[in-house]
Parts: C-alpha cells; structure tokens; sequence
C-alpha cells in the first residue's frame, strides 16, 4: 500500500534515529524523500539505504536554525521535485542543565534549532503549499512539554512552544488545504537512548504503563498517518505517542 505515492516530503534530522526511521517508511510508502541534516555522513548512508530498496532519496546539508540555508535549499527542491507535498519538522538538539548551570548559550542554541527552526521550514515550504492548495505539516515535540523535566528548561520551552505553534498554523493555514499537527514522542529507544546504563532504561521502562520503550518505528508510523490522506480533518492535534506515560 503506497500511501505517499508521488508525494515529496522533505524531513529534517533525516539522518538519524526518528527521522531517519520516518525516511525509510515514507519511501516505502512511495514518497520522494529529502532529507536536510548535518550530519552529511549519517545522512547519506540512510540515502543510500533508501535507495538500496527501491526507494527514492535525496539529501541535502541544511542548518534548520538559518532562515537563510532553509529559504535556499526550499527553492532548490521545488526546482528539483516540482513542489513539496510535506513536511516533518523533526530536527531537534539538548544542551542539558539546571537553570543554575544553563548558559545563555546553550539556552539559545536549543531555541533556534528546535523552535526557530521549525518556523523557518514551516514559514518557507507552507508558501508553496498554499500556492498548491495542499500541504502537511508535522512537528516533532515531546511529552515533557506537556509535564516539565528536570534540568531541560531550554527543550522543554522549545517542544512546549512547537504545540502552541502548531495550534496557530493550522488555524492559519487550514483553510488553505495545508494541515498542520503535532507528534509528542515519549521514552524512545533510539541508538543514543539505548547506550544510557541499564539502570537508566530499566527506570524508564517502570514509568511507562506499557512497560516498554517505544521505537522510531512506532513514531514514523504516525508521522506517516498524519501525512496520509487519511489523516485529512485532523488539524491543530497534538499526538502523545508514550505508551501511556502521561495518563
């Protein structure tokens, strides 16, 4: 079932862990697939992945958290693909501290990628959309926006600010046949989360009623259905995927 058939979708953080999952799914759902990270090598390898299967991928190298490398690599793909059909704004980074410790450096460097950045992608490629009178939009942010967490202020405003962005774009953009909603991602065990120490993931997996920690898999696939035709009269959600952490 190719849900995505000739469907361009460009996802940020495309290289690794739930990016890097949503890009393998798309493209087997059908979908061109462009990936814009910086992690050039990582990226490249899930190109190649992609394409090893069949699939259809593209990457290109873009700081998110420029207005100017967006506007840029947004007008070379609509040259190269035609327009872009979809968005998942999933680029994110921690700079972790107590408030005590956080500096206003890495206070800022957490805003401008997981907030500014998602603006800037969601301002450039949403003309397009518009234009076309079709778009979706998906923003990756996160339970703790929801609950707060010890020694995050930076990401928890930034994932609680996404929500909120969310909310007013697709009022904004609704109308214009572009939907915009949210994914909050709870304990996810990618490969960065899967190195912490045993006791740590054993924690972790105590809190979730499920019992478990979830997997990219599970985050992609709803990714993938808020951007099928599906998903079409879903507008302005925001979607907890956490096996039941915050009930």
């Amino acid at each position: 079932m190719n849900r995505l058939e000739n469907k361009v979708a460009v996802i940020t953080g495309g290289a690794d862990g739930l990016g890097r999952a949503a890009a393998i799914k798309f493209a087997a759902e059908g979908a061109q697939v462009i990936i814009w990270d910086m992690n050039e090598e990582k990226a490249r390898l899930t190109v190649a992945e992609i394409e090893a299967e069949g699939g259809k991928a593209f990457f290109a190298k873009v700081n998110t958290a420029s207005y100017y490398d967006v506007d840029v690599a947004t007008q070379e793909a609509v040259g190269r693909f035609g327009r872009i059909d979809i968005l998942i704004n999933n680029a994110g980074i921690t700079r972790d501290a107590s408030i005590k410790k956080m500096t206003p450096e890495m206070w800022q460097q957490v805003i401008d990628v997981n907030l500014t950045g998602v603006f800037n992608c969601a301002k450039c490629i949403s003309a397009g959309m518009v234009e076309k009178g079709y778009g979706r939009i998906i923003n990756t942010s996160s339970v703790v926006a929801l609950y707060g967490n010890f020694g995050q202020s930076n990401y928890v405003a930034t994932k609680a600010g996404v929500i909120g962005l969310t909310k007013t774009l697709a009022r904004e953009l609704g109308r214009k046949g572009v939907t915009v909603n949210a994914v909050a991602p709870g304990f996810i065990a990618t490969e960065m989360v899967k190195k912490m120490p045993e006791n740590v993931l054993k924690s972790m997996e105590e809190k979730v009623p499920l019992g478990r920690l979830g997997t990219p898999d599970e985050i992609a696939a709803v990714y993938l259905f808020l951007s099928s035709d599906e998903a079409s009269y879903i507008n302005g959600a925001t979607i907890s995927v956490d096996g039941g952490i915050t009930i």
